[in-house]
């Protein structure tokens, strides 16, 4: 007969918590957190600020992602067939945003 247990636990066996991965994100997250309520206080409204947020944002997103939905585990090319596009998403709105502007100054006139 050959053994059909894989690993060291037993049949049944609950495997044990990994705790230590869940605070290690649960800190990074409350950092980065912590730091963008401090520039929201220190810092005055601006481009920059905003910026700053955003890019802090899609950090946190990125490691949300990678962590809990366990991306960074995946293949390579499937994190690159989802970032690549996120990252053109991210381009055209910025894109769209800015021209938006140009073209209501040109046609309506504003200031």
């Amino acid at each position: 007969m050959s053994d059909h247990t894989h690993g060291t636990h037993e049949v049944g066996e609950i495997p044990p918590a990994n705790t230590g991965l869940i605070w290690r994100t649960f800190i990074i997250l409350s950092i980065i957190t912590a730091f963008e309520f401090t520039l929201a206080y220190l810092m005055k409204a601006g481009t920059m600020r905003t910026s700053i947020f955003v890019l802090m944002t899609l950090v946190k997103a990125f490691y949300i992602v990678g962590e809990f939905m366990h991306l960074k585990h995946e293949v390579k090319s499937l994190i690159w067939a989802i970032v690549i596009p996120v990252v053109f998403i991210i381009w055209l709105l910025v894109a769209l945003l800015t021209e938006g502007g140009a073209i209501g100054d040109a046609v309506f006139g504003f200031h």
